[in-house]
């Protein structure tokens, strides 16, 4: 219907709607191509390409508790990595929920081009069994499954340890997520082995998990708080930054005094870490770059280029400030 209003065949009513003009097409036929796409309101049959070409211009990101502003970040990385060559359709779960490998095989039926899965876990990788170009997002202990691009967590949960058993701290509590993705359990494993060779005590009874959500953090800090206090718990450390803004916003109310009764940290380095009051110590795990990198190398893999490096780390650094210092 383009081609027979504008007056030209189907195959430039294509080269025109896929931007392919140059060098082919020209400019008065452009013209009235794109007069009669605006008049008949002609969109690209995206599906119908799909299944011509076998694959998509789709690159899923398959992302867990996207309540977390620290995904914000790294979905901007990949959609920069991306550029217009490729569209990005976001996998998310609810709150404190894992995604399902079912939920995503359905989401393979439009032909992607790549698949990008953040914090994932073992389970998950053998049950989709995705084909087709994968790379990993803060995945340690899964580098087999996949080329992948990895936060040193670790590092930054024992820089964290080390100062709070500098500052004098020997209890202290944890407050996890209830994801229950690898990179969770990495920070915490880290943290508290780190503790523990430096005199910190963590007690069964002081290690409580929720969502990723400040009022959930909030209400479970002051369910704990009392009998945290009762055992001598003076810090705090939370898996997220989201986590820790609850602590800090329960604490004023109870009237706990920040950092001279409990220091408070977590984890992510949130623009709000730094502005917070007091600023909240953080370990800061670099949420762009991350997207940024895993965005390059999954697009490396969908244009046939070899990885040169399929296995990245980036590292994670602790910043102090007034909520331990």
């Amino acid at each position: 219907m383009v081609a027979a209003r504008a007056g030209v065949s189907t195959a430039t009513v294509s080269l025109v709607a896929n931007g392919k003009t140059r060098g082919r097409v020209s400019g008065d036929n452009i013209s009235r191509v794109q007069e009669a796409i605006s008049e008949l309101g002609y969109v690209v049959d995206g599906i119908g390409s799909s299944l011509a070409k076998g694959v998509s211009s789709i690159v899923i990101l398959v992302a867990p508790d996207i309540s977390n502003p620290f995904f914000a970040k790294v979905i901007a990385g990949v959609r920069e990595s991306l550029g217009a060559d490729y569209q990005l359709l976001l996998s998310v779960t609810d709150a404190g929920e894992f995604p399902q490998a079912d939920d995503v095989r359905k989401l393979m039926a439009l032909r992607p081009a790549g698949l990008l899965v953040d914090a994932p876990n073992a389970d998950f990788l053998e049950e989709l069994s995705a084909a087709g170009p994968l790379v990993l997002l803060d995945a340690p202990g899964l580098e087999t499954y996949a080329p992948s691009v990895n936060l040193d967590v670790a590092h930054g949960a024992r820089e964290l340890a080390a100062h709070l058993a500098e500052s004098g701290h020997t209890r202290a509590a944890y407050i996890d997520s209830v994801t229950g993705t690898a990179t969770f359990d990495v920070r915490r494993n880290a943290f508290l082995e780190e503790a523990r060779s430096r005199g910190i005590s963590v007690p069964p009874g002081c290690i409580i998990s929720t969502t990723i959500d400040v009022g959930a953090a909030a209400e479970a800090f002051a369910r704990a708080w009392p009998q945290w206090q009762r055992s001598g718990v003076t810090a705090v450390v939370c898996g997220t930054d989201t986590h820790a803004y609850g602590v800090l916003q329960e604490a004023r109310v109870a009237g706990v005094r920040i950092p001279e009764e409990l220091a408070v940290a977590g984890f992510d380095d949130l623009p709000y870490s730094a502005t917070s009051n007091p600023g909240l110590t953080s370990v800061h795990l670099p949420a762009t770059p991350l997207g940024l990198k895993a965005g390059e190398q999954l697009r490396g893999l969908m244009e046939g280029r070899p990885l040169e490096q399929p296995q990245l780390t980036l590292e994670s650094s602790l910043v102090v400030r007034g909520s331990t210092a």
